[in-house]
C-alpha cells in the first residue's frame, strides 16, 4: 500500500451548488489556479501572480480563508497547499 500524504485526502464540501459558485467565483478560481502548488506567499504576491489589484485579491482570499479553501500560516502568509484539485458535482433527478 502506498503511503499517502494528508493533503491527498483533504476534502471540502458545499451544501448546495449555489454555495459552491458563491464561494468559488471565476476570479477566486483564478487565484487558486495561480497559487496551486506554489507554497506560502503574501497576499501582495498572490495579487501579482493573478494579475489583479491587491485590495480585490485580499477580499477574495479572505472569503476563501473563511470557507476553509485556503489557510493562513503563522507568519501571516497564505497558502493553497494542493497541486491538484478535483471538483465533483452530482445532479440527481427530482
Amino acid at each position: 500500500m502506498k503511503n499517502r500524504r494528508a493533503e491527498d485526502e483533504a476534502r471540502i464540501s458545499f451544501a448546495t451548488p449555489e454555495l459552491l459558485w458563491q464561494v468559488l467565483t471565476a476570479k477566486r478560481w483564478e487565484i487558486l489556479r495561480s497559487l496551486c502548488g506554489a507554497g506560502p506567499m503574501s497576499i501582495r504576491e498572490a495579487a501579482r501572480r493573478a494579475g489583479r489589484d491587491v485590495k480585490a485579491v485580499h477580499g477574495d482570499i479572505t472569503a476563501l480563508l473563511n470557507a476553509g479553501v485556503m489557510s493562513r500560516i503563522e507568519d501571516g502568509r497564505v497558502e493553497f497547499p494542493f497541486e491538484v484539485v478535483k471538483v465533483e458535482l452530482e445532479l440527481r433527478a427530482a
